[in-house]
């Protein structure tokens, strides 16, 4: 074995040693981060022990603690004897204070072996300092429903912990809506999706929660997410409390409330003079859509949903389907109201591809007069997001086949209708040519744009 390959050997496990000290000592120092309430605790703690030792020598009339300053005095003396105080004193104080770091560093490292999952390796201070970071977060509101929200909530999540979701509870196909027939609840599949969007286990949470029955009487094509919603609201006694159950079992970052807990049913006037019935029914109808409602007229709102929308430091509306995902939820009146009467920043996120049955050959513009004209032609929001490339080939090749196409913008128009455009490169395309919003992306781009409305620009 050559000399060479030692000291090669040697320095790398110096560096290696070097690594793990600077990294220990900086978690040490990340304790010391403001705001994470454990410098005060600490002093506190040593407050308590000072104070305690002094009531003890009081009522003990200072016999024991006389001898012990006695026997500590005798010995510092000895100590300036053999070293002088200018050594000797530090000496001393290094010592104590590594005492107090090992002691604290040991302390730490027993409650984060209690407290950390098993597996994770993060660090129990980054874990507190992300938790401090999340929930000093903007209060989020977003509002929307279908695979658009929840993709969008998987980005937000990972910016603020003080999101509520608004869903619609208009579904009525697949598995939601014969559960809303068999048993009378209120759609849960659109809830099931934002839940697993925000929970901390998101990953399985959500292979469990879109598990599908393929066997079963009476179980198959059924979702678990949407039984186990099912039965936490036949627990409960209503859907509110079902979910703000489910979100605690699961630990949920934000909430979900339902935009009303009316038995809504949407209709739809085509430009042929259809008026078609039913969520599910309305994309299949293929005609235009020249107006939409709902059966009741007017649903009352969630308390809680209307209370986070006047709480809210920034509102989000959509992305999603314009007139079964996002428009359901603004044909609640309260919904609309408190919307537009709020001054904070509020954005709407158009779709990349027009859908079928839906919004066939709209532009961006179309988007936003039908949710105008669906809330009495009021302005809910200052902005439109829009997604500024086009998608590859395979992806419009896929998509005309199914008669959907990308959104044009109509920068004009849109202007006109007296919105801000905010184009962005928001798009995720997979190796077939399947075309959704980017959950990080998106969000990166929503909090840029909310700072930006905070200071005016």
């Amino acid at each position: 074995m050559s000399i060479g390959f030692l000291r090669q050997a040697l320095n790398a496990i110096q560096l290696q040693s070097h690594s793990r000290t600077s990294h220990r000592v900086n978690q040490w120092f990340k304790w010391l981060s403001p705001g994470i309430s454990v410098k005060r605790w600490f002093l506190v703690s040593v407050g308590g022990v000072l104070l305690a030792s002094l009531g003890l020598a009081i009522w003990i009339k200072l016999t024991p603690i006389f001898w012990i300053l006695e026997f500590l005095r005798g010995l510092l003396g000895f100590l300036t004897e053999i070293l002088p105080n200018y050594i000797s004193g530090p000496l001393v104080l290094l010592c104590g204070v590594l005492l107090l770091l090992w002691g604290q560093s040991r302390t730490v490292g027993s409650i984060t072996q209690v407290l950390r999952p098993q597996g994770d390796d993060e660090e129990l201070i980054d874990v507190l300092l992300a938790h401090r970071r999340l929930y000093r977060g903007p209060k989020i509101v977003v509002i929307g429903g279908g695979t658009g929200l929840s993709t969008l909530l998987r980005g937000l999540k990972t910016y603020s912990a003080n999101i509520t979701a608004i869903v619609t509870v208009a579904d009525d196909g697949g598995s939601s809506g014969r559960l809303r027939q068999e048993f009378g609840v209120l759609p849960p599949g659109d809830i099931r999706n934002c839940l697993a969007a925000l929970a901390d286990e998101e990953k399985l949470l959500t292979e469990l929660f879109q598990y599908r029955f393929r066997a079963g009487d009476g179980l198959t094509g059924h979702s678990f997410g949407n039984l186990f919603l099912t039965a936490m609201t036949d627990i409960t006694g209503d859907l509110e409390r079902a979910v703000a159950a489910s979100s605690k079992v699961l630990a949920v970052r934000g909430q979900v409330l339902p935009a009303t807990l009316s038995d809504v049913r949407l209709w739809a006037e085509l430009a042929d003079g259809r008026r078609i019935e039913g969520e599910s029914s309305i994309p299949k109808a293929g005609g235009k859509i020249v107006k939409i409602g709902c059966i009741p007229e007017h649903p009352p709102a969630l308390p809680s949903a209307i209370k986070a929308i006047k709480e809210a430091d920034y509102i989000i509306i959509g992305p999603g389907s314009l007139y079964t995902s996002l428009i359901p939820n603004l044909l609640v009146p309260e919904i609309a109201d408190a919307i537009s009467a709020t001054k904070v920043p509020r954005i709407y996120i158009c779709n990349i591809m027009t859908q079928p049955g839906e919004t066939e050959g709209y532009t961006v513009a179309e988007h936003i007069q039908a949710i105008d004209e669906a809330c009495g032609d009021r302005r809910l929001f200052d902005a439109v997001l829009v997604h500024k490339k086009t998608p590859s080939a395979q992806a419009l090749i896929r998509y005309a086949q199914q008669n959907s196409h990308p959104v044009f913008l109509d920068r004009e128009s849109v202007t006109q209708l007296g919105r801000r455009i905010v184009p962005a490169n928001i798009l995720y395309e997979d190796e077939t040519g399947f075309v959704r919003h980017d959950p990080q992306k998106l969000a990166k781009v929503l909090l840029k744009w909310y700072s930006g409305a905070q200071h005016g620009k």
